[in-house]
């Protein structure tokens, strides 16, 4: 990984002498000496390669360098026995191509001397990544040090640098996209384990445990998400989580899943018969689904929008459910689909992307339509995880059977 390049694209917008800080965050405390587990944040990880609690990068533009420097926790030989070694300086600065390594104590009073530095000069900038999904979330590291700032420097310009991070991450490199290509690998070799292993009368839980089981089996610890493993009504439900439900003989399952490799994900869904058969009833509608996602993906080209690859859906889906009698008295496409059919994948599931900016090479995103009929206990989706090219689309998933022929086929011990 080029990070070096990243920083100093990073940087582009930002002033002459202004500082850009990174925080690679801090697993919060569950309960007495437990924490929950650390995960890094990712736009320090595109910055760093670095995945350690309590890290801060710091960016100084001079000219056209960008020079960067590291700021850890020291070395501590006694808690290296219990749990291992903190990175040593050594060791970050040659994983992450920085200029220098220095202490988390010393972080503060080199800020301070960057802002010395440029008084009187011109008027400081200083760059962070704020950024929030809710106003309730609570506030991580760049929020408090923005804090920090106001309270302490109030002349000090501050710039919000998420936006040019999430340009840059919306392009994958090769690097990024041979990452993203081994997810793909481990979670489809783990969901035809999944599937060859459904059968009626076992628990949805059993059969979460038997794709994480395939998962750890090639090496793959990481998930791009909590696992949807949902049988019958409980498909209609999007983001069904308990998975403890008995699998009934004649349902449905919709496994909705991902594995990760380097913190990239993959992020695909497959739904099929539990005991290997679909009914008349359930291949009307999952072909309905199916011939969606395929005009989606057709339609996938530099250029169009996200919104625009939706609305190819929906025009289908009315055309479709209103031929089968399912948009009678008042009904919609909204009452059987209601989510969107593709979102970004990269670093996080639902990746960093700025709204409405049309597609280009480089972007991976998924493409998921869905049908949800709660009344005949009859939930489907379809995901795939789609590389954009030049020319149009390519499809990082397409190894799993997609057909209903093609999963009565392969569940049915069939290739």
């Amino acid at each position: 990984m080029d990070y070096k390049t990243r920083r100093t694209r990073v940087m582009e917008t930002m002033p002459q002498g202004s500082l850009a800080l990174f925080f690679s965050g801090k697993a919060p405390v569950r309960s007495l000496d437990e924490a929950y587990p650390f995960s890094v944040n990712r736009n320090f990880y595109y910055l760093t390669g670095l995945d350690r609690e309590a890290m801060t990068l710091a960016l100084i533009k001079n000219g056209d360098y960008v020079q960067s420097v590291l700021f850890i926790e020291p070395f501590d030989p006694e808690q290296a026995r219990w749990v291992g070694g903190r990175m040593k300086p050594e060791e970050a600065q040659q994983q992450a191509d920085v200029d220098a390594v220095y202490p988390n104590a010393e972080m503060l009073d080199f800020i301070h001397r960057q802002m010395k530095l440029n008084r009187g000069n011109r008027r400081m900038s200083v760059g962070l990544d704020l950024a929030k999904e809710s106003w309730e979330e609570p506030d991580d590291p760049a929020y408090r040090f923005a804090s920090h700032v106001r309270q302490h420097y109030p002349s000090v310009d501050l710039i919000n640098v998420h936006a040019s991070l999430a340009q840059l991450r919306m392009i994958k490199d090769e690097d990024e996209l041979n990452l993203m290509r081994q997810a793909q690998e481990a979670t489809i070799t783990a969901v035809k384990v999944m599937m060859r292993h459904c059968a009626p009368g076992i628990n949805e839980t059993e059969l979460e445990g038997v794709f994480d089981f395939a998962l750890m089996k090639q090496g793959v610890r990481e998930h791009a998400f909590p696992t949807i493993c949902a049988s019958g009504a409980n498909a209609t439900t999007l983001h069904y989580s308990r998975n403890d439900e008995v699998i009934e003989d004649g349902s449905l399952v919709l496994c909705d899943l991902g594995g990760a490799v380097g913190h990239y994900c993959a992020d695909i869904t497959r739904t099929y018969p539990a005991n290997g058969r679909f009914t008349e009833r359930q291949k009307q509608i999952y072909d309905i689904v199916l011939e969606g996602q395929r005009r989606v993906i057709a339609a996938i080209r530099p250029g169009r929008t996200l919104r625009q690859l939706n609305q190819v859906l929906v025009d289908f889906y009315s055309e479709q459910l209103a031929a089968i009698g399912l948009l009678d008295h008042g009904m919609t496409v909204r009452d059987y689909y209601f989510h969107s059919v593709s979102h970004h994948l990269g670093l996080d599931t639902h990746d960093v992307n700025i709204a409405n900016l049309p597609l280009a090479a480089g972007m991976v995103i998924t493409v998921e339509p869905g049908l949800y009929l709660e009344a005949e206990r009859i939930g489907i989706r379809i995901e795939d995880d789609v590389l954009v090219s030049e020319t149009g689309a390519v499809n990082l998933s397409e190894k799993l059977p997609h057909t209903t022929e093609e999963i009565e086929t392969f569940m049915n011990k069939g290739e």
